[in-house]
């Protein structure tokens, strides 16, 4: 009888985190459709996405942590393009996102040229308003300005002959004073509810480029975005004796941007932090994971480890240092105990059209959630 319980209880588990790993797939499915366009700068994408994951606070019963609001707002000056994205190297039409990125700081144009080779990756028209880089591997990114020339980066792959002749026409909009929003919620402590742990993770991605192209960022980082939000829903349903807040960052791919703004202009005091915990590139594991600040935070993360070994959640737990790469940078900067977590292994996509929902092998995810929620509870009681 005793066996056939455990049996049931184990088998009501792994349903449960079933479950969770198909409200991953889905929310990493709906964050990467078109209606959010990259969640980014044209389209409303971003805006439409700090929309969708305060309605999901809501439904979970997860309270606004701002005064009543959801929304911490600010803004900043980006390059958007929103229009016209058409390039012909030597007669034949090339594919945005694909064959070519245009460089996020440049300025728009529209013109027919002749290219002289500068080097062997590099050619410019006689004018020098237009650079061509041949490229190994195509990347785009996000500029707070817009700087000369106008910078075509080709994949060297899928051409065969030498770029000789250009003709292009493309159509940027510099924002000066792009709206944006931190998304943030809480679920207060039974017991102390002046203690703060904060799980945080940016929903943001590179958006589109042009009015036919946009960049999905499935793993990145719609697959951190929902592995907080089912955090949330969980603590909701599971409240600590602490409280839980829950940040959605925006504008961290334009430089840490939301980020920057909340540890400048926090809600409450920062110093009722016990810790951070930064959610980003989650969506693979077959490797384990690395944590960053596991060098600057030893006995937290000796404990990460135990839980770790003790459960055998994750094949690999890899040890890094300090880093300025995502959005734990400027709490660790004030002292603020914390960590950065990402997944190892599985798919290359990065920051390219490549980063889909259809190919993010979610392999840990449920492990992960696991390890995490272990932690948490163990954290403050060490």
């Amino acid at each position: 009888m005793k066996t056939s319980v455990t049996a049931l209880l184990c088998l009501l588990l792994n349903s449960a985190f079933a479950q969770n790993l198909q409200f991953a797939r889905n929310l990493v499915d709906t964050l990467t459709s078109p209606y959010f366009w990259g969640r980014g700068y044209t389209r409303d994408g971003m805006q439409k996405a700090a929309l969708f994951l305060m309605k999901e606070f809501k439904a979970y019963g997860v309270a606004p942590l701002i005064k009543g609001s959801y929304f911490q707002d600010y803004s900043y000056p980006v390059n958007t393009f929103p229009g016209k994205m058409y390039v012909e190297l030597n007669g034949s039409k090339l594919l945005p996102g694909k064959d070519f990125i245009v460089g996020p700081a440049s300025p728009g144009i529209k013109s027919s040229v002749t290219l002289i080779q500068k080097d062997s990756i590099h050619f410019t028209d006689r004018e020098g308003n237009i650079l061509v880089s041949l490229e190994n591997k195509l990347t785009w990114s996000v500029s707070e300005e817009v700087v000369a020339p106008t910078v075509i980066k080709i994949d060297r792959g899928r051409i065969n002959t030498r770029p000789v002749s250009l003709n292009v026409n493309i159509e940027n909009q510099f924002v000066k004073d792009f709206k944006a929003s931190n998304v943030c919620g809480i679920v207060r402590g039974t017991t102390e509810p002046d203690s703060i742990l904060v799980l945080t993770a940016h929903y943001d991605h590179l958006g589109g480029m042009g009015a036919d192209t946009y960049f999905p960022g499935a793993n990145d980082n719609a697959s951190g975005i929902s592995l907080l939000l089912d955090l949330a829903k969980y603590y909701a349903q599971n409240p600590l004796p602490y409280s839980v807040a829950f940040i959605c960052f925006s504008g961290e791919e334009a430089g840490l941007l939301g980020s920057k703004h909340f540890s400048e202009q926090p809600p409450f005091d920062l110093r009722n932090i016990r810790f951070l915990l930064n959610m980003d590139l989650t969506g693979t594991g077959n490797e384990g994971i690395t944590v960053v600040n596991a060098t600057e935070f030893k006995k937290e993360f000796d404990l990460l480890k135990q839980i770790n070994t003790r459960s055998g959640y994750l094949t690999r737990i890899n040890s890094r240092g300090k880093a300025a790469n995502s959005d734990h940078y400027w709490f660790s900067q004030m002292g603020i105990p914390s960590f950065f977590i990402y997944t190892m292994g599985g798919i290359k996509a990065y920051h390219d059209v490549y980063d889909i929902a259809s190919t993010l092998p979610l392999n840990a995810y449920e492990n992960l959630f696991k390890l995490i929620v272990d932690f948490n509870s163990k954290l403050l009681s060490n």
